[in-house]
C-alpha cells in the first residue's frame, strides 16, 4: 500500500493542536513506554541488529539499548524543569514589568534517522522530540531492515500512535515524506543526502538539524602512556561498528619518530582483541551492505595506497568482513585521506614535529570530532583553541558523546543542530519570550504627538544613567 504522508501528518497536527502532546503527564507516559521497549525487548533488539550488522551483543546493549534508555531516564529525571518558564531580567526601557522564556514545543516533526546505529539514532531524537511535547514521524533506514521492522512493531504496540509514528521504506517514502510541511525535520546521515534534505525543507522554510560527518582527526603524541591510548583507539575506531560511526577516528597524526612505536602497540592490542586471525572474530560488526564493502575496499585497492598497508587488508565480501587494517603514510591526494571513511580502515600519517598536526586538520573541513592524545598542556590547549571541531576529546576518543550535559553536533560541512540531554529537548522547543506589564507607570513621552521634550525625556530614560533618570521622572 502506498504511502499516504499527507494523510499521517493531517493525524498528528489533529493530534498535536488538541494539546494533548504538551501535558506533562503525556511526554512522561510516552518516555516511560520507550523504557519499557528497553527493559522488555533487548533480546530482540540485539537479534536485529544482529542481522543488519552481525553487531556484537556487547556493542548493541553499550552503545544503543542502554544509550537510550539513559537518554529516557535523563529526561525523566529533568523534564518538570525544562518545562519550567525562565525568568529573564528586564530594564528601564519596560519599567515595571516581570519577563519569562517559555518552551513550547514545535508542533509536528520528523525524524529521518540512518544504519549505523539504528535502534539508538532513530530513538535519541524521538526522546527528545517528545520530552519537548512534539508529535513525531520516525523514517527508520531501509538498510538495516530488521531493526526498522522491530521499531514499527514496538512502537506501534506502546506508544500513542496518534502523535508517534514509524514510517517504513526507502527513497519512494522518504520523498514522500519531504514533500510535506513539518515543523522540524532532524535527519543523520551523509552529506549528500543531507544536502536533499536541505533543500526540500527550504521549500517550507523548516528548520533543520543535520547530524553529518567528516573525516575525524585523533593527533597521537609521544609523552603518553601508550598502551592506555592504543586502546581507547581501538575502542572508539574499531569498537565502535568497525569503524562505521561519524565520530570514530578517521585517520591519525603522529610524529615519524614515533609512528613505528604507535603501529606497533596497535597491532600488538588489535590481535590481543580479535586474535591472530581477526576474521574469525564475533567482535566485531560486519560491514552494512556489499555497496559499502565496494567503496571500503576501492580505498584499499587505490594504487596510491595499496603498498602502505602495515596491518590487516583482508576482505571476505561473502561475509561482508574487512579486518582492522592500518595503512601508513598513504599520500594527501588519494582517496582514503579525501573521502571519510566510516569502516574499518585506519590510515596514520606522519608529521615532523607533532604541532604540525593541527595545520593538518585545519586544512580540511571541520570535523565531527578530534581527539588528541598527550600529556603537554600547552598542546592541548593549542588544539582546543586552533582546531574548529562538532566536537572534542583529549586522551580519549567518542566518550565525549555519552555526556548529557554535552552537546553533540557538527559544524561547518559536519551538519548544524546540537542535540542530547537538555540539548535535545530545546533542539526540538521555540524559546518564546513573554513579557507582563501592569498598567501602572504609562510614560507619556513614547506616545504622539512628539515634541523636544519628549525626545530628551527618552535619551535620559534610556541612557541607563540613574541619576539623570531620577531627574528626568521628578521633572528638575
Amino acid at each position: 500500500m502506498a504511502l499516504d504522508a499527507e494523510a499521517v501528518v493531517k493525524e498528528l497536527r489533529s493530534t498535536y493542536t488538541s494539546g494533548k502532546t504538551k501535558t506533562f503527564e503525556w511526554r512522561v507516559s510516552q518516555l516511560k513506554a520507550i523504557l519499557k521497549i528497553t527493559a522488555n525487548h533487548e533480546k530482540d533488539i540485539v537479534k536485529a541488529l544482529r542481522s543488519d550488522l552481525n553487531k556484537p551483543e556487547h556493542e548493541t546493549f553499550v552503545h544503543e539499548i542502554a544509550a537510550v534508555s539513559s537518554e529516557c531516564d535523563f529526561a525523566l529525571k529533568e523534564l518538570r524543569g525544562w518545562m519550567k518558564p525562565e525568568k529573564a531580567k528586564t530594564t528601564m526601557t519596560t519599567y515595571p514589568s516581570s519577563a519569562e522564556i517559555h518552551s513550547e514545543p514545535l508542533g509536528v516533526v520528523l525524524n529521518i534517522s540512518t544504519w549505523n546505529y539504528p535502534f539508538l539514532l532513530s530513538l535519541q531524537p524521538v526522546v527528545g522530540a517528545i520530552a519537548a511535547g512534539n508529535a513525531v514521524v520516525l523514517k527508520p533506514s531501509e538498510l538495516a531492515p530488521a531493526t526498522s521492522a522491530l521499531l514499527s512493531k514496538l512502537l506501534s504496540q506502546y506508544m500513542d500512535t496518534s502523535a508517534v509514528r514509524v514510517v517504513e521504506g526507502a527513497v519512494p517514502e522518504t520523498t514522500a515524506l519531504l514533500d510535506q510541511k513539518w515543523d522540524k525535520i532532524f535527519y543523520t546521515g551523509n552529506g549528500k543526502v543531507g544536502r536533499v534534505i536541505a533543500a526540500a525543507a527550504a521549500k517550507h522554510l523548516t528548520p533543520l538539524v543535520l547530524e553529518l560527518g567528516g573525516k575525524c582527526p585523533a593527533i597521537v603524541d609521544s609523552n603518553i602512556n601508550l598502551k592506555v591510548a592504543v586502546r581507547r583507539i581501538i575502542s572508539g575506531k574499531w569498537g565502535c561498528n568497525s569503524g562505521q560511526t561519524c565520530v570514530s577516528p578517521d585517520y591519525i597524526i603522529t610524529t615519524k619518530a614515533f609512528s613505528a612505536q604507535l603501529v606497533d602497540g596497535l597491532t600488538s592490542e588489535l590481535k590481543k582483541f580479535y586474535g591472530k586471525d581477526p576474521m574469525q572474530s564475533n567482535d566485531f560488526s560486519s560491514i552494512i551492505n556489499s555497496r559499502h564493502f565496494d567503496r571500503l575496499t576501492s580505498l584499499l585497492d587505490d594504487e596510491k595506497v595499496s603498498g602502505k598497508v602495515v596491518f590487516g587488508g583482508q576482505r571476505d565480501k561473502s561475509n561482508l568482513k574487512i579486518v582492522p587494517t592500518i595503512v601508513l603514510n598513504p599520500p594527501d591526494d588519494s582517496l582514503i585521506m579525501n573521502d571519510e571513511i566510516f569502516g574499518p580502515l585506519l590510515p596514520i600519517i606522519t608529521v615532523n614535529k607533532v604541532e604540525d598536526g593541527i595545520g593538518k586538520i585545519n586544512a580540511k573541513e571541520k570535523p565531527l570530532a578530534a581527539y588528541l592524545f598527550t600529556n603537554d598542556k600547552k598542546l592541548q590547549k593549542e588544539f582546543i583553541r586552533d582546531v574548529s571541531a562538532g566536537s572534542m576529546a583529549i586522551n580519549e576518543t567518542t566518550l565525549q558523546i555519552a555526556e548529557h550535559s554535552m552537546p553533540f553536533g557538527g559544524v561547518g560541512e559536519s551538519g548544524f543542530g546540537a542535540y542530547h540531554g537538555k540539548f535535545s529537548f530545546e533542539a526540538f522547543s521555540h524559546k518564546k519570550a513573554v513579557l507582563t506589564r501592569s498598567f501602572a507607570g504609562d510614560v507619556e513621552a513614547r506616545y504622539p504627538p512628539y515634541s523636544p521634550g519628549k525626545l530628551q525625556f527618552l535619551k535620559v530614560m534610556l541612557s541607563g544613567n540613574v541619576f539623570g533618570i531620577i531627574r528626568a521622572l521628578l521633572g528638575w
